[in-house]
C-alpha cells in the first residue's frame, strides 16, 4: 500500500508559493519542485483554495497565501487535506480466538488515538512560517558548504 504524499505536497506548494510570490507560479513549475504532475499540483491547490489557505485567479499563474504564513499552522493543512483520516491503520483480520489477535486492536487502538492525539497537537504549535524560516536555513547551510 503506497502513502499518501498529499500532506507533504501540500506543504511544499504552500512554502513554494510564499518563497516564490515574486514569479509567475504555474502549476507545471511547482509540480517541477514537486517532481510530480501539474494535474496532481492543481488539484491540491484547489483543496487548499477550498480551505481558505490560498487565493488564486482563475487563468493567472498568481497563486497567493489566503493569509499570512505565520497564521497557517500544519494542522490547519493536515485538516484541509487529510480531513480526518486516520494516521495509522489497524488490521481488523485477526484471530478473536488468539490471545493476541482477540486483543490487539483494542490495544493498539489506544495508543495509535494518543500517537494521533500527539501528532495533531504538534501540528497546531508549528507554522507555515516556522517551515519557510526552516527551509530557508537549510538552504544557506547547503550554500555554505559548496
Amino acid at each position: 500500500m503506497r502513502v499518501s504524499t498529499r500532506f507533504s505536497d501540500s506543504i511544499h506548494i504552500l512554502a513554494f508559493i510564499e518563497i516564490y510570490q515574486e514569479k509567475k507560479l504555474s502549476s507545471e513549475l511547482i509540480a517541477n519542485s514537486i517532481e510530480t504532475s501539474p494535474v496532481v499540483v492543481r488539484r491540491l491547490m484547489s483543496t487548499l483554495r477550498g480551505a481558505g489557505l490560498i487565493a488564486t485567479k482563475k487563468g493567472t499563474a498568481e497563486p497567493k497565501l489566503a493569509k499570512e504564513s505565520k497564521q497557517i499552522t500544519l494542522l490547519d493543512v493536515y485538516l484541509a487535506v487529510e480531513k480526518d483520516r486516520q494516521l495509522f491503520t489497524l488490521d481488523t483480520n485477526t484471530n478473536p480466538e488468539c490471545i493476541v489477535g482477540g486483543n490487539i486492536q483494542k490495544v493498539l487502538g489506544a495508543y495509535y488515538e494518543d500517537a494521533k492525539m500527539a501528532a495533531l497537537r504538534k501540528f497546531n504549535n508549528v507554522s507555515l512560517q516556522d517551515i519557510i524560516e526552516s527551509i530557508l536555513v537549510e538552504q544557506k547551510i547547503k550554500q555554505a558548504k559548496e
